[in-house]
């Protein structure tokens, strides 16, 4: 059993190897998120719009803010398989460029509306 300490230091190594080199991509999957953590908005502020992959697989999340939308704004891919989502905030709907979102082992009961407005949305 992993320490909360050590998911934390997990965090933050991730965000600041993606920060550092520039990556395109920000990898926070299986570190027991609960919450995408605000701290990071501030972290990646000055490669956001170069970051064009999220995941966030295999974490506890049962929300997402709608803040995630407005940081990640060049977002292409986003895998959110593996939480505890019922819903999507309403601002998902601003990635206008979001071509693959994954879905899969959440709490969806219906299909997540903002998800409608997506015209580039292709898996």
């Amino acid at each position: 059993m992993h320490s909360m300490g050590e998911a934390v230091a997990r965090v933050a190594r991730r965000v600041n190897d993606t920060v550092e080199n520039k990556r395109d991509s920000l990898d926070l999957s299986e570190c027991k998120l609960v919450a995408f953590p605000v701290g990071i908005y501030k972290a990646v502020r000055s490669v956001a719009h170069g970051i064009r992959r999220v995941s966030l697989a295999n974490n506890e999340l049962r929300a997402l803010a709608g803040s995630f939308a407005a940081a990640f704004s060049q977002l292409r891919e986003l895998n959110l398989e593996g939480n505890r989502l019922q819903r999507l905030p309403e601002e998902l709907s601003s990635l206008q460029h979001l071509r693959a979102i994954n879905l899969s082992r959440n709490r969806f009961r219906r299909f997540p509306e903002p998800l409608a407005a997506l015209g580039a949305l292709e898996t």
